[in-house]
């Protein structure tokens, strides 16, 4: 195995060295660290290469199938302890192997450090059965002193009998030519097959190279990403030079963090609907029971989330969930064996080249189960039952006996829900804001702040004036106690509202004499447009006195009559008048025209008898100055202050009566629309919230390690706050039996992301907490706030700095690769994955049309590639296009694609253990073959190597315990042959 090591501690690790104190370093062993990194914890402190000539079994027809195990002891240690392997080499007895030995610095290797190198002969991969060929031993001194650091060891066996040699060639960074292996002892083929000879180019100064964040060392990435592991290979390049390649894979503390961030959120939005509920005030029977079925039903799904919360915060175990795990109720918000897979690449000229792929079990509701489909079917079925529910409807309508609402007014009620809610919240502000301007007497500061003042204050009236707002106002006084009182009373059973429960949905009907065609009995639209008036009037009264204050401000000795008669009022206001009210509204000018409320309940204010009228001002009384009056020759201090306070209180409360009005009644309306499918919507929304979550987290990780990263790249950069970030999420599900289903669910989770944005904020402190991503928001849409250090967030353009809202352009493709997928290319159905790809397609080519619109090519990273990006999007298309089964060229493009546009990398299969290692395996040595220039002739074999020996082998450790992808040779016939693992490497284990 490569270079292993494991920085967490929670389990043990095979081929991991674990010790607890710590060794100073000698001078010869920072010598042979990377030149200016020998405190990174991402560089070894040594790292060798081996290479075996000769080597004889006692079957001489026969060609060994080895490799070598690296073990180690530090005296007084008196055992050995296995620290990392090598790839298994077939067919030769001179094999020259891939991957490097590496010590980081956590295996406090010294001096003294024995190294023992045993080569073993694997008769059989597949039943792991072999036996050692021959051990070699040497001391880390004995390496370190020796003037090319290259020792030439003897292979003897457990007889002593010499079975061949074993070269050990350590790296080291100051000096190129004159510590290289002999060139002329390796062999030009193996197997017929050509193999570059291993050469030290990479063993040069390191003045040139490109400062990267550290995933161990960065203040950023190690406060969201820890249990860092790392393999390290040496790769030959057509030009006869090497590539350094550093492969990482790490999990996040986000997989824990977001969860509980996100549930706290939806407890809170779901009980704020309750109270919504709530404060609708006293209705009729009818609808109070209506009201009691819909709040009950939310007090089920709310006591879910705060089982779930519980469960999350009393949560102690790693912050990852393994995949034996997934089906685990109390952590089914947690994403599936969430990591980031890294690899580091290091060219012939020293500089670095990193790529990052997120990888995730696909994010499915697997508590839940797929009995019934996924997340596309059921919302499916709940559309066509909300639409049979309209249809039936609008057939009852011509006979009163129904309350119907279309589904664009289901719509615009919970876009004007929000509007409210937000400039109702941003007029307050700048009313305080235009107060401490006055009390300051800024005259800058009290014009800029009443021109935003005046534009949320219309912004808000404009959104009150509509007709579904009066029309569902009409309803909610409708559906008061005391205005059925003031009909002739009918009969018990002429006024109910009918429940039944037809498939699992609730249904309502309202039937009675009283239904919504006699509504507008005793009722004027012009009520309600009144209420928004004042709030017009209010605001110009104010805009009139600051003209009046800035214009005596500037002309001191002229004086001038106030036109507005609300000065006066005010006047009356500040002499002393206890009961101060809107100078120009009659609360009880309505009186006569309807029956007060019986009880002082909430409902008062939604009822025609508190609605506020327009009534003249009456004039002012001698007593009563006028600010603007020639009484007054000098202006004093809290002049301005006291001159708009009473308007500007006027305004505020003018604005939170018009606001809690519209907001009820939209409610009101959107609890009709609800109540007959509530518990088929909730149940919807609870699997879409499990699957979203996972989703999130996946994308938090993926924008956090993308900033970091192109944190000093202005072309990414601008890009980022100009169109937003490519979020490109690659699966490898079947589209038969339950993958389908989690499919489904996936495609959903990931079309939510739309509604998803960032905004970069510098962190307050420098701890690691101060650098997670804080949460806020709701389902209409969540905002993420990510915290940087001050030098980070200084690096900033200005347009992000100062709080931009940066979106997400996610896109999914999926091709199914298993067994399965063969099933249902024969005998099933592969139109959902068909119509995933053609639909990401699509926004895969509006979003570079949008860069070409209004970005220059140069804000894109270079590719040695031949083919430029519409290309690559013409051959994207074409197989998108072609039906081909199992056509694994849509992910390579697709991934190729994402990376030419700074876009962030996801892959998904059911666990994100086996397929995915083999496509995250595939693309990193596809990237180092096209990109970095790696020898055709070595391909296989690297991709083998890292297979057998990579980050990705341990990581089927972490989730259940056994080195093997949970793969069989009969599966394994089915898969394309790029996705195959080497022998020995899969067998049947729990996935």
């Amino acid at each position: 195995m490569a270079g292993g090591r494991e920085r967490s501690s929670r389990t043990q690790r095979p081929w991991s060295v674990y010790r607890a104190n710590t060794f100073e370093l000698s001078s010869e062993m920072i010598g042979l660290a990377l030149a200016g990194n020998s405190q990174d914890p991402d560089e070894p402190v040594l790292e060798f290469s081996v290479a075996c000539t000769d080597l004889l079994t006692p079957a001489l027809d026969r060609k060994p199938n080895s490799f070598v195990a690296v073990s180690c002891t530090t005296p007084p240690q008196a055992f050995w302890t296995k620290h990392a392997q090598t790839e298994v080499i077939e067919g030769t007895s001179n094999p020259i192997f891939l991957s490097s030995i590496a010590f980081f610095q956590e295996s406090n290797i010294n001096q003294q450090t024995q190294v023992k190198l045993a080569v073993y002969d694997v008769k059989d991969r597949s039943q792991g059965t072999m036996y050692m060929l021959g051990s070699a031993l040497f001391p880390v001194k004995e390496l370190l002193q020796d003037k090319h650091h290259r020792l030439e060891l003897e292979l003897r066996s457990a007889e002593n009998k010499r079975v061949g040699n074993i070269s050990v060639a350590a790296w080291k960074m100051e000096e190129k030519a004159d510590h290289r292996m002999s060139v002329g002892r390796f062999p030009d083929s193996i197997n017929g097959r050509t193999v570059l000879p291993v050469d030290e180019s990479l063993t040069e100064s390191m003045g040139v190279r490109i400062k990267y964040a550290s995933l161990c060392k960065d203040t950023l990435l190690r406060a969201v990403f820890g249990g860092t592991m790392a393999r390290m290979y040496r790769f030959p390049t057509t030009d006869g030079n090497h590539l350094r390649v550093l492969e990482q894979m790490a999990e996040s503390v986000l997989s824990l963090n977001i969860p509980r961030q996100f549930v706290k959120l939806l407890l809170e939005e779901d009980a704020a609907r309750v109270c919504e509920l709530e404060e609708l005030g006293e209705l009729s029977p009818c609808w109070e029971n209506l009201r009691r079925q819909i709040v009950s039903q939310y007090q089920t799904i709310i006591l879910a989330y705060q089982e779930t919360l519980s469960d999350l915060s009393d949560y102690r175990g790693p912050s990852f969930k393994a995949s034996n795990l997934k089906a685990e109720r109390k952590l089914e918000f947690m994403a599936t064996n969430l990591h980031v897979q890294r690899m580091r690449v290091q060219d012939e000229l020293g500089f670095e080249h990193t790529y990052d792929v997120i990888t995730i079990g696909a994010p499915a509701a697997h508590c839940q189960g797929f009995k019934n489909g996924g997340l596309r079917k059921l919302i499916q079925k709940f559309e066509e039952a909300k639409k049979h529910l309209y249809e039936e409807g609008c057939s009852a309508l011509s006979s009163s006996q129904s309350i119907v609402y279309i589904p664009q007014d289901i719509v615009r009620a919970k876009e004007i829900i929000a509007h409210i809610n937000t400039l109702k919240t941003q007029v307050n502000y700048y009313a305080e804001r235009l107060s401490r301007a006055a009390k300051d007497r800024s005259a800058s500061g009290l014009e800029r702040t009443l021109a935003i003042l005046a534009d949320k204050t219309r912004q808000l009236v404009t959104v009150c004036d509509c007709k579904l707002l009066a029309s569902a106002i009409q309803a909610l006084n409708a559906a008061r106690p005391e205005y059925i009182a003031s009909k002739a009373s009918p009969s018990a059973d002429s006024e109910q509202v009918v429940l039944r429960n037809d498939q699992d949905t609730l249904l309502a009907k309202w039937s009675g004499s009283n239904s919504r065609s006699s509504l507008h009995v005793d009722w004027h639209e012009e009520e309600w447009e009144k209420v928004w008036l004042n709030v017009d009037k209010s605001l110009e009264c104010i805009i009139q006195r600051v003209d009046k204050l800035l214009q005596k401000e500037r002309r001191p000795s002229v004086s001038s009559q106030d036109s507005c008669q609300s000065d006066q009022q005010a006047a009356g206001s500040k002499k002393g008048d206890g009961k101060r009210r809107a100078f120009w509204i009659n609360p009880g000018s309505l009186s006569q025209e309807s029956p007060p409320s019986p009880s002082p309940s909430p409902s008062s204010s939604s009822s025609p008898s508190s609605l506020p009228a327009l009534s003249s001002a009456r004039p002012p009384s001698p007593d009563e100055g006028s600010y603007g009056s020639p009484n007054i020759e000098e202006a004093y201090p809290g002049e301005w202050s006291e001159a708009l306070y009473p308007l500007l209180t006027t305004l505020t409360e003018c604005v939170a009566m018009m606001s809690d009005k519209a907001k009820k009644s939209m409610v009101f309306l959107l609890m009709q629309d609800s109540a007959p499918t509530i518990a088929m919507d909730l149940s919807l929304q609870y699997r879409r919230d499990v699957v979203f979550c996972q989703t999130l987290t996946a994308l938090i990780c993926g924008f956090i390690i993308k900033l970091r990263n192109c944190l000093r790249d202005n072309g990414f950069l601008r890009q980022l706050y100009t169109i937003g970030l490519l979020a490109q999420f690659e699966s490898l599900l079947s589209t038969y039996g339950e993958e389908l289903a989690m499919l489904e669910d996936m495609s959903i989770g990931i079309m939510d992301l739309r509604n998803v944005t960032f905004k970069v904020t510098q962190a307050t402190g420098s701890s690691a907490p101060d650098m997670l991503p804080i949460i806020t928001g709701n389902r209409d849409g969540f905002n993420v706030r990510i915290p940087l250090p001050g030098t980070m967030f200084d690096a900033l353009p200005r347009e992000i700095q100062s709080g931009m809202l940066l979106r997400v352009q996610p896109v999914h493709f999926n091709v199914g690769i298993n067994e399965q997928q063969t099933l249902a290319e024969k005998f099933g159905d592969t139109s959902l994955q068909e119509m995933i790809n053609l639909e990401s397609l699509g926004r895969l080519n509006s979003y570079y049309e949008q860069f070409k619109e209004v970005l220059p090519e140069d804000c894109l990273p270079r590719s040695r590639s031949q083919t430029c990006l519409p290309e690559l999007l013409r051959f994207l298309g074409q197989n998108v296009h072609a039906r081909k089964n199992k056509n694994v060229d849509i992910l390579w493009q697709a991934a190729e694609i994402c990376r030419r546009l700074n876009g962030v990398r996801f892959t998904s299969c059911k666990s994100a253990k086996d397929r995915t290692a083999m496509s995250v395996t595939l693309e990193q040595c596809l990237i180092l073959q096209h990109e970095h220039g790696m020898a055709p002739q070595v391909f296989t074999q690297a991709l083998d190597c890292m297979r057998s020996e990579g980050c990705r082998r341990e990581n089927t450790v972490k989730n259940v315990g056994c080195r093997k992808y949970a793969f069989n040779s009969l599966q394994l016939k089915a898969f394309p042959k790029h996705y195959r693992p080497p022998d020995g490497t899969y067998g049947k284990v729990e996935t």
